[in-house]
């Protein structure tokens, strides 16, 4: 009963923004409310199922958006003719040079092995070089202005949102085999920074998807409000409902977004769901609650963290594959720490650490709030300061602090929820 009560609650809320703001600032907050929900769901798989502190939720996310580049723009003849195939030859011989180096630390033996390994990098670095920059070059001159990247491989944009969870579960599968042997703080501190790592590659390899320059125009699973305002059908229908064609097309695509991220998240949340109340789940809270019981149990401790680490940051890179495709442009220099990794930390502690319902409540509300905060902060802050002279300093004062109001509301929250409720709002059971 709790559990229904707290959804219908934060259901109201978003009917609420409907009635008294307006549908479509209501379908947006529901949209990117499913998106974290998502996110949500994929670190409360790691935190909660497992204990692994990972704070580098923004990376995959990232992933997540590149992969639709990738997958839906097409390919950019002219920079595939002026270099493709040397950016293609220099990633192989980067990774040939990864795998020789490895290869030469483990057959390798004595003291020469240190100096083998580190001649084996560098001969491959300079020759990994020496293909690849050329090749960067030409790709990135050919019509900067419009595109200068290689683009992608021109498939249904759909299909871009498991690739994207792939490509998160393989950086994820990279982060987990080097980290995950460090103490939960190192951990945090670890996946913070290779985030941080993903993210200046996106923002400075242009020939892989602009840089900064950003990719606009991505391609939607969904109409245009242009064409289905150009549609007569569409438009009589909507005259029937009392809507003027404009209005009624945002409310169209909307829609239509937010019944396809419903259905992802139903479907994930019923996998994890099942993964929850498997043994394996039941194995992994064990592993969570005494890691030294589980090991000499014969438990193989980091193959399991490995494993759910990769499933949690392949869920967070199909939302950002989903996120992306909802803004129609992939930009680089908006994976702010603070949206991704913060955000997504509070959903999961404020719903409940352990629950994955608990992870899709919190998901919902903190992202309303985040969004209705600050307008509601303008109004109270409007009343406050009616009486005040005008030009007061301290009017003035209140009223430019209404920007804060975001982080303040959100540490208000958390603080209020692990001293009334540490356990969240739909604790574990």
């Amino acid at each position: 009963m709790k559990t229904v009560l707290l959804f219908a609650a934060v259901a109201c809320l978003i009917l609420g923004t409907g009635f008294l703001q307006s549908w479509n600032s209501a379908l947006l907050i529901l949209n990117m409310g499913l998106i974290s929900a998502i996110m949500a769901l994929g670190v409360n798989l790691q935190w909660g199922l497992a204990g692994l502190f990972n704070v580098g939720v923004m990376g995959f996310v990232a992933l997540g958006g590149l992969a639709v580049v990738l997958v839906s723009m097409p390919p950019v003849s002219a920079a595939w003719a002026a270099g493709g195939g040397g950016i293609l030859l220099g990633l192989v011989l980067g990774a040939a040079t990864v795998a020789a180096a490895v290869l030469t630390w483990t057959r390798a033996a004595g003291r020469l092995r240190g100096w083998a390994t580190a001649a084996v990098l560098l001969v491959g670095l300079a020759i990994y070089r020496m293909v690849l920059d050329p090749a960067v070059e030409a790709v990135e001159a050919v019509d900067p202005a419009l595109a200068g990247y290689l683009g992608g491989l021109g498939l249904p944009v759909l299909l871009a949102w498991p690739v994207g969870g792939l490509l998160a579960a393989g950086a994820a599968w990279i982060i987990g085999k080097t980290a995950l042997g460090l103490r939960s703080d190192y951990l945090a501190i670890a996946t913070l920074g290779i985030a941080e790592i993903i993210i200046a590659i996106l923002k400075n390899e242009d020939w892989m998807a602009r840089g900064v320059k950003n990719v606009i125009g991505l391609p939607r699973p969904v109409p245009y409000e242009v064409d289905l305002q150009n549609d007569p059908a569409f438009v009589e229908r909507a005259s029937g409902f009392g809507l003027d064609a404009t209005t009624a097309s945002t409310l169209y695509v909307k829609l239509e977004y937010g019944v396809l991220f419903a259905i992802v998240l139903i479907v994930l949340l019923v996998l994890a769901q099942l993964a929850l109340k498997s043994p394996w789940g039941r194995m992994m809270r064990a592993i969570r609650d005494n890691e030294t019981a589980a090991r000499a149990m014969g438990k193989d401790v980091t193959a399991r963290h490995l494993q759910v680490f990769i499933l949690g940051s392949a869920i967070c890179g199909i939302a950002g594959a989903m996120m992306t495709t909802l803004d129609g442009q992939l930009t680089p220099g908006s994976y702010q720490p603070l949206r991704y990794t913060f955000l997504i930390w509070v959903m999961v502690i404020v719903g409940g650490s352990g629950n994955n319902l608990g992870a899709v409540l919190g998901g919902f509300l903190i992202w309303f709030l985040w969004v209705q905060v600050e307008p509601m902060g303008q109004i109270v802050m409007t009343a406050i300061t009616a009486g005040m002279a005008d030009g007061s300093a301290l009017k003035e004062h209140l009223l430019d602090s209404v920007q804060h109001m975001r982080l303040l509301t959100m540490g208000v929250i958390l603080l209020l929820v692990l001293r009334l409720n540490p356990r969240g709002l739909l604790p574990e059971k």
